[in-house]
């Protein structure tokens, strides 16, 4: 008669993984709860609960951190799960700096770092990479080898097929067809990477606005307007990762963009990037700077969804801009049908409620299916935030799993 193996599905010790995994992540959602409370929440009894705490305890998964106050009867012990039993370090890289960052694996963030780019060598990237993340370590008072894995994110995407990077001419250094190998050999630890407006449709699915929806598009603008696509809850990356690359789309009132490897102008990106609003404030005879960089941008559109709410010219800088972004959003909505879309990016979130307004109205008018404009709610370095998410995923998988 064969036996059994150990990690088969229905044995006691997948049934025991599986209970510790359910009473872990209640812990992380939750916070601190006591023995009685996770055997509510997870539906066993006292005796196994007690037994999962005990193994979880001694594993270094969780810890006893005080006990309840204020309720009738004895105090109880309450657990947390350990944050410091592993750390994710994430990425966030623009042509002008790269941010890092670790969290432990309760999803605190720990340990942050800054490295401006502008003038180095492009042969420096690994460089930059492993500086950055030393920093954010050191910061963190850990060793670069207890950060469990890395999550880069990028503007354009990585081709699965050939390994270099794709739609980000602007990032100097790394589209080299060997910087994933050079990579791989200077970090202590697995790593992934991840398109940047990718990160921040996970971050705002796991901790925003999209959190419960599993179909949705978000629209980013800061320096480039760019999109994410969630279909059925999963990120849709298309086949060369550059599924969302809205700058390129043709859309009237703009040149077509042509030979797209090297082209700056033209398209959506034309019609609604950052460089769009300084034009639409001077054509309204708006005082504005020349220069099409976001804080501009954004000063307008937050002057005008607040101070200047009472300046027609502002009212009017509001509905251009607004109806600029649904004529994009139309054709997105006509090929994907989502129940949601997120506006994200300094510049959208700039104009606030008044934009987001606008929009849907607009797109109303444009769509045949109409679904619901909301702004993002990661308001702080969400591609960041969105690395550290994807990393925590995989080493909570990794560092939770007790069926081994």
């Amino acid at each position: 008669m064969a036996g059994t193996t150990p990690g088969t599905p229905g044995t006691p010790r997948v049934l025991r993984a599986m209970n510790d995994r359910a009473a872990l992540d209640l812990l992380l959602e939750h916070g601190p709860l006591s023995r009685t409370r996770i055997g509510k929440l997870t539906g066993l009894s006292k005796p196994t609960a007690s037994q999962l705490l005990a193994r979880l305890e001694a594993a270094g998964l969780v810890v006893a951190t005080g006990t309840t106050e204020g309720r009738p009867g004895p105090n109880a012990q309450l657990y947390a799960v350990n944050a410091r039993a592993a750390y994710a370090a994430g990425l966030d890289v623009t042509a002008h700096r790269i941010r890092a960052a670790v969290a432990d694996v309760a999803g605190a963030i720990v340990g942050e770092s800054e490295l401006p780019t502008p003038g180095r060598s492009a042969t420096g990237v690994v460089g930059q990479v492993t500086e950055a993340l030393d920093g954010a370590v050191k910061a963190a008072g850990i060793a670069r080898e207890d950060v469990r894995r890395l999550v880069i994110g990028t503007p354009g995407a990585f081709d699965p097929a050939t390994g270099r990077l794709r739609y980000a001419s602007h990032l100097p250094g790394w589209h080299s067809p060997t910087l994933l190998e050079e990579l791989a050999a200077a970090l202590p630890m697995p790593f992934e990477y991840e398109n940047d407006v990718n990160l921040v449709a996970l971050a705002e699915q796991r901790l925003g606005a999209a959190r419960g929806h599993s179909d949705f598009a978000l629209l980013w603008n800061e320096e480039g307007i760019g999109a994410a696509l969630v279909l059925g809850g999963r990120l849709h990356r298309g086949f060369t990762g550059g599924a969302g690359e809205v700058g390129f789309m043709p859309v009237p009132g703009t040149p077509l963009v042509r030979r797209v490897a090297r082209a700056n102008s033209g398209g959506y990106q034309e019609l609604a990037g950052v460089q769009s609003v300084p034009r639409i404030a001077r054509a309204l005879g708006i005082d504005t700077p020349e220069q099409p960089y976001v804080p501009v941008a954004s000063g307008l559109l937050a002057h005008a969804a607040g101070e200047g709410a009472g300046d027609p010219r502002y009212t009017a800088l509001l509905d251009q801009y607004a109806e600029r972004v649904a004529i994009g959003l139309s054709s997105v909505v006509a090929v994907l049908d989502p129940e949601l879309i997120v506006l994200s990016g300094e510049v959208l979130v700039a104009g606030g409620e008044p934009l987001r307004a606008r929009a849907q109205s607009a797109l109303a008018d444009l769509a045949a299916s109409r679904p619901r404009l909301v702004l993002a709610a990661v308001p702080r370095r969400p591609v960041l935030r969105g690395a550290l998410e994807s990393a925590l995923a995989a080493t909570r998988d990794e560092v939770f799993d007790t069926s081994r």
